[in-house]
């Protein structure tokens, strides 16, 4: 046998499939190529510095699954089978696997689309669901996701589309918060202003840009009610920042001879 007749022997044939040595041989290529077309376009996108890592993630994913799909077609048609004539012929097996299977299919489609929007990416601090969590990776069916437990939560993609997301780093990597800090109706509310800005503002974590700022919020029953703003960048930890100024502002309180009142009510009696 010459080599042109090894190549067109016939290992299997049933119908249009025709399972060929050449077709082994081209599924091997095919697959070799793939992985090296995958590989070479992940080198390009993450070599670039102008896109940021999430949108660099989300760019690759996109363009894999595109040249994977590519491969799996043309995967068929080296062994001889027509995609669109399989379609076609399992129509009615397609509509009832589409209806039982119908919240996967939107799990698919909310991970192309958060692929392709970008809203949410790698990295990406959100909370859902009274939930605070970074994500770690997304894939066309779930979003992995680690909590502030250290904890890894898996999350379907149509939870992320449908439901309300706050995205805590969308516009950047500085956000603000607050700690809340009451004290009693005889203290000079000038010298808790500056007590708080002071300590906030020398906390490692905590920005000097912009500055952090206290606002009085309200005239409560036992205690005037205040709360110290700041910014910092250590968003996922955030709630370790502020359980140490609450530390401070403790200890700086009893320090100062500050009350902290707790909840009271007098009673007269005649």
């Amino acid at each position: 046998m010459n080599l042109q007749e090894i190549l067109n022997y016939s290992i299997i044939k049933i119908g249009a499939f025709d399972l060929r040595v050449s077709s082994i041989l081209g599924i091997a290529l095919l697959f070799f190529f793939t992985i090296f077309v995958i590989h070479t376009v992940k080198r390009a996108i993450y070599r670039t510095k102008k896109i940021d890592e999430g949108k660099k993630y989300s760019l690759f994913n996109l363009f894999k699954y595109a040249i994977l799909i590519f491969a799996i077609v043309y995967g068929f048609n080296i062994f001889g089978l027509d995609i669109s004539v399989i379609l076609a012929g399992s129509a009615a097996l397609l509509v009832g696997l589409g209806i039982g299977l119908q919240t996967l299919f939107k799990d698919f489609i909310s991970g192309i689309i958060l692929l392709v929007d970008a809203s949410i990416k790698v990295g990406d601090i959100i909370e859902v669901n009274e939930i605070v969590c970074q994500i770690s990776e997304i894939n066309l069916r779930t979003t992995t996701a680690l909590t502030r437990d250290d904890k890894y939560i898996i999350l379907p993609n149509s939870m992320l589309t449908s439901n309300h997301i706050q995205n805590w780093t969308h516009l950047g990597a500085i956000s603000r918060f607050e700690v809340k800090a009451n004290v009693d109706y005889s203290t000079d509310i000038r010298a808790v202003e500056a007590i708080l800005v002071e300590l906030v503002s020398e906390h490692s974590a905590v920005m000097p840009e912009p500055r952090p700022f206290v606002r009085f919020t309200e005239f409560g029953d036992s205690a005037l009610f205040f709360s110290v703003f700041f910014w910092t960048n250590d968003l996922f930890r955030v709630e370790n920042i502020r359980s140490e100024l609450r530390f401070s502002i403790f200890e700086k309180f009893k320090e100062h001879k500050i009350v902290i009142p707790f909840p009271q009510h007098d009673i007269h009696m005649k």
